[in-house]
This record gives structure tokens, sequence and C-alpha cells, in this order.
């Protein structure tokens, strides 16, 4: 049996859309923050054979080869492999698990393995050119706006939420308490230092000059239970889903480094944890929020494990609903859930999410000296995954 483990990690702040992010081509975030994970794990790009990437929406136009591109803008050698990997709100975590397989299957020694999105820039398209419009006008469409539809009702992520609150009667104030608490973690993990350090500062050229960019931008010390119940519902009238209980939309990139153990010692990298095992499984579009919970108590099955031999849980603040619905069916313990804020504070960008939290959970393990964490999010067009890492 290999020995794979889980080296490094960064990402850069979140950006909030059309914020401090959105002038960077995704790509160049995308390789500046690779090329940044490895300069803090200590490994030498020559050293790396894989780069294994994802992105949920193409914003520019190399993006289509974006594996590739961000691997030779990493400084790591062309004679390296690279693939792109997709899989909805999950995209993180599967170029994690994908680096993995690649190791664990002899196709690579050490992968670097990550995410980018720059929603800021997702383009808008015309369909019906190619074919030929003969008279009138044509519309165009907002590929952001395909992203956050549900591909088979055409509803938007938010409804599927409403509908999961709706069948299991979750209240508008355990979700708008949710939110606040998110943002209240998530400013005082700002404050504690704790997200710092897992946060590669980013130069922000202007005709002003350069400034630096190395905080969240969207959690909000503002946020308290008496103005979220003011915001008006998104997505249904009379609906519980708002704008303080969803999460946000957001550029950013991140990486972690995945190979055999000796081979990133050898390297120079500090391993940091292991993949013991993961859970994909499938669950109704219209509740597609009901994800983690299917696949976290899969995930424990196949283990052999139980609630209590978890010290911490990251599961994905796509909305609110989601994480209430996910402590409320599976018993978790809200200390131990989501303790730094989350998709709803900090933010939510596909193919960084995993990443993201993967940094997260192996940071709260190292600190706290916790043995085990679940990662897991709901996907858009009805999937769970789950994936159980331990800290080595």
């Amino acid at each position: 049996m290999k020995d794979i483990v889980i080296a490094g990690g960064l990402r850069t702040p979140l950006g909030a859309f059309g914020g401090a992010l959105s002038g960077i081509e995704m790509t160049e975030l995308a390789g500046q923050t690779a090329a940044g994970c490895l300069c803090s794990a200590g490994v030498q790009p020559d050293k790396v054979d894989h780069l294994v990437f994802t992105t949920t929406v193409p914003s520019d136009r190399d993006s289509l080869f974006s594996a590739r591109v961000v691997g030779i803008k990493s400084g790591i050698p062309e004679s390296a492999g690279a693939l792109n990997v997709v899989r909805a709100c999950a995209s993180g975590l599967q170029a994690i698990l994908s680096a993995h397989q690649q190791v664990d299957s002899g196709h690579s020694s050490i992968s670097l393995a990550g995410g980018a999105e720059s929603y800021s820039r997702a383009p808008h398209v015309v369909t019906t050119l190619r074919g030929g419009v003969k008279r009138g006008p044509t519309e165009l469409q907002d590929m952001l706006d395909w992203a956050y539809r549900c591909p088979f009702s055409n509803e938007y992520m938010g409804e599927t939420a409403e509908n999961l609150a709706d069948d299991y009667q979750l209240t508008r104030d355990s979700m708008d308490a949710w939110g606040v608490m998110s943002q209240s973690r998530a400013i005082a993990a700002q404050k504690s230092g704790f997200l710092a350090k897992q946060i590669m500062p980013v130069e922000i050229r202007q005709k002003t000059g350069v400034t630096v960019f190395d905080t969240d931008e969207c959690p909000r010390s503002d946020a308290t239970a008496e103005k979220l119940a003011r915001l008006r519902p998104s997505f249904r009238e009379g609906g519980r889903v708002t704008a303080g209980n969803a999460s946000t939309v957001n550029d950013a990139a991140g990486f972690v480094l995945v190979g055999d153990r000796s081979a990133l010692e050898k390297a120079g990298a500090q391993p940091r944890a292991r993949i013991v095992d993961w859970t994909v499984v499938g669950v109704p579009a219209r509740i597609m929020g009901h994800g983690p919970v299917p696949a976290i108590k899969a995930l424990l099955d196949k283990t052999g494990l139980s609630l209590t031999d978890i010290d911490y849980f990251e599961i994905n603040e796509a909305f609110a609903a989601v994480n209430v619905h996910a402590e409320t069916q599976l018993g978790i313990p809200r200390d131990l859930h989501n303790a730094y804020g989350g998709g709803i504070s900090l933010g939510h960008p596909p193919g960084v999410t995993g990443v993201r939290m993967c940094i997260t959970a192996l940071q709260h393990l190292e600190e706290t000296g916790g043995k085990r964490a679940i990662l897991s999010m709901c996907l858009g067009a009805g999937q769970g995954m789950a994936m159980l890492v331990e800290r080595v």
C-alpha cells in the first residue's frame, strides 16, 4: 500500500463578485497561487510531475486549457502532465481526490491539486449565431446564470434550498441564526490570525499603483439576527432563503500538494494528512442540499467509524439550510462544525471551496491536536460528496 499524503496548502483571499480580484485573469491568479503553494511547502517546481486543476465556469480565452496553462505559469516542468476535472460544487475536493488517484495508480509521484474561479469575468454568450440568425434580435445568455440553475428544472439552486426547507420543516430563524454565526466565526478567525496562515497575499496592479489584497473580502462584522430578519427572500415569495443565509459569489484560487510520502519528504515538504476514504452519492436534484447527509452516513459506514470518532466537520455553506439540515439529521455538534466561517461569510467559489475546506480542516486538527476530519458538500444537479482526512 502506498503512503499517500497531503502537504502544504495555500489560497488567495476570497474576492467578492466584481471586487479586488476581478481584474486578474483566472489562470494568472491560479498560476501565482500554485507557485506560492510550492514555495510555502519548500518544494522546488521541478519535483512536481502532475497538476490536477478545476474551474467550473471558463472565464477567459485560455480557460478551456486551464490545467496545462496553470501548470506552465506555476513553473512546474513542461514535461509534467495536466488534468482538468469538474464535479460541480465539490470540484476542489475532486481535484485533491483525482491527484490522490494519480499517485495511487503510479502515474504521479508529486501532484499539485487545486482550482480557481473568476466568476466576475464569466462571459455572456450567444448560442444561435453559428447556424445563422435570419432576422430579428438574438439572445445574449449569461454563463454564470447557467451555473446557478438546476439543469433539470431550470430553477435557481436557491429554490432547491427552499424545497429542502419545505420537506424537512427548516425555519427561517434557524437559517438566519446560522448566517449570523457564520459571519461572527469568520470575523473571529480573521482577528485571531487563523485565516491569515492559509492566505497568500495578492498584488493588485492599478493605475494608481500596487495594493496588496490579503484578507477575505466578504465577511461582515455588522451581521445581526435583526438585520437578517429584515432581508427579503431571494427566490420565492414568502420563502426562507435570503442573501443573509446563502453563499456569496466569488473569485479565488487555492492549492495543496498530494504525493507519495517519501517523495514529498525527499522534496522538502512536511506531510500533513492522508485521505482515508471518500464517498459520492446521488440525491434528488430538487433537494440537492440533502447531499451531505447520505454522503457522510455512507462514509462512516464504509470506514467503520462513528460520529464521535470525527474531531471536526467542514460542510459547505451553499445555503444555511444545508448545514442546519445536516446537523439535525446526523447529530453533528455545532462547536465542531465550520468553526471559522464558510460559504455564507467567506464565500463559495466552487473550484476552490473544497481546497479551502481541506486547508482549514488540516489547520484545525494541527492546532487542536485532533486526528480526523470530514469534508462534505452538496452538489448542484443532485449529489453529495464526503471525504475523510486523518492527520499524520
